[in-house]
């Protein structure tokens, strides 16, 4: 205890942009596993429950990694006290992703308590950390409340048949996703205010684009394995490895050529740079959902490029590309205060094509409006720049 309280785990502020260390790239592999595992359980179980079932556990996935990054934000990870955190987060978060694809049957209880032990105890080390009088310190007690309240309902959801359990971890996931919007307000304990997180917004930016990038690193790697499991290598299929490539490659286009950079210095310079950094963990679980479920399309067009269109493959073909547009639009929102015509635009033209015959074909359609945003968007961004200047 004596060891926790006098080393010195804060990072410093000294006007410069805190940089993204090894440690928490390292930290970041875990999840590269996660939302593998997560696609692949979508890709074999592509019906309304089955999604349900995903939509729920990307939450958690996305909100271990999200609590994570504000304490890295706020603490320094090349500290020892925090490495060693850091490494034992990450083998409970690999165990809990190792079980991922069970976690609605026999391997239930063992993903609530990994994700439990994940998020409680990552907060009580904090919390013993800065001891009672540090200005941080009633920020994190009321964290670790609301995370204890949510480890019951997760822990309850393991123990319980699969019906209830979806609805005992989707209390559990609103506990944690909703509970900073008012500040982790407690009977007795207050609320806390974005005002007073002093948090390094290019920092956390960089975390965030960093995620995207991970997300669209998947795509690509479930793109290459599918294609080099396929028995036959035909024009269909090599059409399709051609519409899944440009389609993650105008992804990429959307969102960092577009937008990376002025999100970054939006939250810099922001007169309440805490509010903008929990706006964008807020969007950004959008839009990787987006990505997480294009990369299940791009599967079923390799797989089965003249498959006639079905409604389950219907709404991965669109509704990947729809989630993606849709959550970096709000996210252009918050950095520009406007949602993109050419993201409206981009929406608009998905929903006709679910009518279009085969698996491809949709599929070349979505990479074709998608292109077409990431010009638009692009061509739109420049314009405005040389207006500026």
């Amino acid at each position: 205890m004596n060891f926790l309280a006098s080393a010195t785990l804060l990072r410093r502020r000294d006007g410069h942009e805190a940089r993204v260390t090894y440690v928490e790239l390292f930290f970041d592999l875990v999840y590269v596993f996660a939302v593998t595992q997560l696609s692949h359980s979508l890709l074999h179980d592509l019906t309304l429950m089955g999604a349900m079932h995903t939509l729920v556990l990307w939450f958690a996935v996305w909100l271990g990694w999200q609590y994570t990054c504000w304490v890295t934000n706020w603490f320094d990870p090349d500290a020892i006290p925090m490495r060693i955190m850091l490494f034992a987060v990450m083998l409970v978060g690999l165990i809990a992703a190792a079980v991922l694809p069970s976690a609605f049957g026999d391997n239930g209880l063992i993903f609530a308590v990994c994700y439990a032990l994940l998020q409680v105890g990552r907060t009580v080390f904090i919390v013993l950390h800065l001891g009672p009088n540090h200005p941080l310190a009633d920020n994190f007690r009321r964290m670790l409340g609301w995370l204890c309240i949510s480890a019951v309902l997760w822990i309850a959801g393991g123990l319980a048949s699969s019906e209830a359990r979806l609805a005992l971890w989707a209390l559990a996931v609103a506990c944690e996703y909703i509970s900073p919007m008012f500040g982790f307000r407690l009977p007795g304990m207050g609320r806390s205010y974005t005002g007073d997180w002093t948090i390094e917004g290019g920092h956390l930016a960089e975390r965030c684009q960093l995620f995207v990038i991970v997300a669209l690193g998947e795509t690509l790697l479930i793109t290459g394995a599918t294609l080099g499991e396929h028995p036959h290598w035909d024009a269909p299929t090599l059409i399709a490895l051609l519409v899944a490539f440009l389609g993650t490659a105008a992804m990429w286009w959307v969102y960092f050529d577009t937008s990376s950079k002025d999100g970054s210095e939006a939250i810099v310079h922001a007169s309440d740079p805490g509010r903008i950094g929990a706006y964008f963990h807020y969007v950004h679980v959008i839009l990787i959902a987006g990505v997480i479920v294009s990369a299940v399309a791009n599967e079923l067009v390799i797989l089965h490029p003249d498959g006639r269109i079905a409604t389950p493959a219907a709404a991965a073909l669109i509704g990947g590309p729809a989630l993606y547009l849709l959550g970096n639009g709000i996210y252009k929102t918050v950095v520009y205060a406007r949602f993109p015509l050419s993201h409206v635009v981009g929406l608009a033209l998905l929903a006709p094509v679910a009518y279009v015959t085969d698996n491809l074909m949709v599929g070349g359609l979505t990479t074709l409006i998608m292109i077409l945003v990431a010009v638009w968007e692009s061509v739109s961004r420049r314009r405005a720049v040389l207006a500026v200047h």
